[in-house]
């Protein structure tokens, strides 16, 4: 008996190793979070292990991509303040997904319109949960969050003056969002940028269907392209910013013809 369960112990520290291994491979490689990073009016605040972006939409007022990782937000209350701003200057809260780590602080922002779009509404709710190999595992429960404003693929948004375009990227989760705005393509947690400057498609382990996030971002470049839109930047929610326009993601696609 004692020997079997020495062979058991073994076994469970081996497969502990490999996820632990396999985890951390998965953050390994990523262009760090430049915290204060600005670009084209929009700056970037580090928030941990993700990114919240400020864009600035009125006097006094601004919107959030994502609303970080930490329930208290000390880095968005902070950034605020560096802005002489309070809590109700925040008016809108634009999620590129619903995975926690990027809808902490919601609740503490009462002003501001909590957009979505609807596939992606039952998870930022809690009303159901993601299906990747890691995120099926985690609990559903009520978050207490409402989306306030639903989106669709292909709307643009108007934000006081500033324009919101929104498209649709499905395979990280499946209501995944990317957003342009002045020039400023935001692609959350569907890619993440290398340390040698391209593009990386979503983390498998923590995505419903990589195969699926390949495709989003393939479609999304040939539309982008279609329409010319002016892309100066792509930011994502755990890596550095690429300013090298769209160039990075036109890469990525002919790497990954349809």
């Amino acid at each position: 008996m004692k020997r079997i369960l020495q062979v058991v112990g073994i076994l469970i520290g081996l497969l502990l190793i490999v996820a632990v291994g396999t985890i951390a491979s998965s953050f390994m490689g990523r262009q760090a979070i430049t915290d204060g990073f600005e670009i084209n009016g929009i700056r970037i605040v580090k928030d941990g292990i993700v990114s919240v972006a400020f864009v600035p939409i009125g006097t006094g007022e601004v919107a959030l991509i994502d609303a970080g990782n930490d329930k208290s937000g000390k880095a968005i209350l902070a950034e605020l303040a560096r802005r002489q701003l309070g809590r109700d200057a925040v008016k809108a809260i634009l999620l590129t997904h619903g995975h926690a780590d990027h809808t902490a602080a919601i609740l503490l922002f009462p002003s501001a319109q909590v957009m979505a779009l609807g596939p992606e509404v039952p998870l930022v709710e809690g009303r159901a949960g993601a299906h990747g190999p890691v995120t099926r595992f985690m609990p559903v429960n009520p978050t207490g969050v409402k989306v306030t404003r639903t989106l669709q693929d292909g709307e643009t948004v108007m934000l006081d003056q500033m324009p919101v375009r929104v498209f649709a990227v499905p395979g990280h989760t499946a209501g995944s969002a990317a957003y342009l705005v002045n020039g400023v393509l935001f692609l959350g947690d569907a890619a993440d940028a290398s340390s040698a400057g391209a593009i990386k498609p979503s983390t498998w382990i923590f995505s419903d269907s990589q195969a699926q996030d390949r495709a989003s971002l393939v479609r999304l470049d040939h539309r982008l392209q279609q329409d010319g839109s002016n892309v100066t930047a792509i930011a994502f929610a755990h890596s550095g910013v690429l300013v090298k326009g769209l160039a990075p993601l036109t890469a990525f696609a002919q790497q990954n013809p349809n």
